[in-house]
């Protein structure tokens, strides 16, 4: 005869429930919350004291799909499922997340919610999507620029014979613009091409590399264009080029004045993270530096090809700043990584403080 297994005591419920990694919120008839488990409680970035009671949309922004998750689940009386939805705490606008949701029915009046968060799982196959992409990328860029250097030069020679042999002087003026076309041709190729050769490390502080792009900005804004920092003092030494990532921070902040169209707020900011994963390494501590703007954002059409040579959004962009910028953070075995929406565009710069290198 099989034993009956001991009932679970009622007030052990909490605590079954608080040991879950995945969040679970219980609304009620009248759609405000009742509970929260703990999963839940850090993901909203409040406590079930503060939550009871309110509803969802007064909790997260653009919280609108998830409460017709809940209504729809109550009429029906199914479960209904939603993927990758983003949601924000109003407690904690610097943090987004990407969750998986389930909404069913608890009992005759109340719904379940059930919130995955995926934010890392999805960063993770970004993140390779995007290393994957350079990789692609700087070999047919440089294909391409070779390609491409050799008639230049042998244009700009013959352009320059052809002037010699010329008697009139306004028709030397045709040879010259030959000439200057074909340097600036070569220019854009270079910049293609980008810096050669390994990264030359040493330990820099990043805010003495943060300082530095942060006058050259300042110094070639817009007076509409305001400029702020927000820098975590704590964070130690990395452990690259100097130059490189210099370079790379300048592109990401001249993008982002540019974008700005001559009205608008720039904030720097450093901060670390904690076992953070870049691609498929994980690295016990990694400096965040982020060029957050409030201008227009980034088109969506361009949203999956912005890191791409040649895209750009401006008439009078060579589309190669971010595409650069992007190709000498990861020979520092970072990355580059971007959120961006109307009034909220962040570029993120992620180095690891253990020097690691993809080459």
């Amino acid at each position: 005869m099989a034993r009956e297994m001991p009932a679970i005591a009622a007030d052990r419920h909490d605590a079954l429930l608080d040991a879950l990694a995945t969040a679970v919120a219980v609304v009620g008839p009248d759609g405000t919350i009742e509970y929260l488990n703990a999963a839940a409680q850090t993901l909203i970035a409040v406590g079930i004291n503060q939550a009871r009671g309110r509803r969802l949309v007064d909790l997260l922004r653009d919280a609108e799909p998830l409460e017709a998750m809940v209504l729809r689940a109550r009429d029906g009386g199914e479960p209904i499922a939603h993927r990758q939805l983003r949601i924000v705490p109003l407690a904690r606008t610097d943090s987004q997340f990407v969750v998986d949701c389930t909404a069913s029915m608890f009992d005759a009046e109340r719904v379940v919610l059930e919130i995955s968060d995926t934010t890392r799982q999805q960063r993770i196959s970004r993140d390779t999507a995007l290393l994957a992409q350079l990789g692609g990328n700087r070999l047919m860029v440089r294909q391409l620029a070779h390609e491409i250097k050799n008639p230049l030069g042998g244009l700009r020679g013959a352009a320059q014979l052809l002037e010699r042999e010329l008697p009139a002087e306004p028709l030397k003026e045709y040879t010259r613009l030959i000439i200057r076309e074909a340097d600036r041709l070569r220019a854009l190729v270079d910049n293609l091409l980008g810096p050669g050769g390994a990264p030359h490390k040493t330990d820099v502080n990043p805010h003495e590399m943060l300082q530095h792009v942060y006058h050259l900005l300042r110094s070639e804004a817009p007076a509409g264009v305001q400029i702020v920092r927000d820098y975590d003092p704590s964070l130690p030494a990395v452990h690259v080029d100097r130059d490189q990532i210099i370079q790379a921070m300048l592109n990401l902040g001249r993008n982002a004045v540019q974008a700005l169209e001559g009205q608008g707020r720039l904030t720097l900011r450093t901060r670390a993270i904690v076992n953070a994963t870049i691609g498929v390494r994980r690295h016990r501590v990694v400096a965040k530096i982020q060029f957050e703007d409030d201008g227009p954002g980034v088109p969506p059409e361009l949203a999956d090809t912005i890191f791409y040579p040649l895209v750009t959004s401006r008439a009078d962009g060579t589309g190669l700043g971010l595409a650069v910028a992007q190709d000498l953070v990861t020979r520092h075995g970072g990355l580059i990584e971007f959120d961006s929406r109307r009034g909220h565009t962040v570029f993120t710069l992620l180095l690891p403080f253990d020097g690691v290198s993809n080459g």
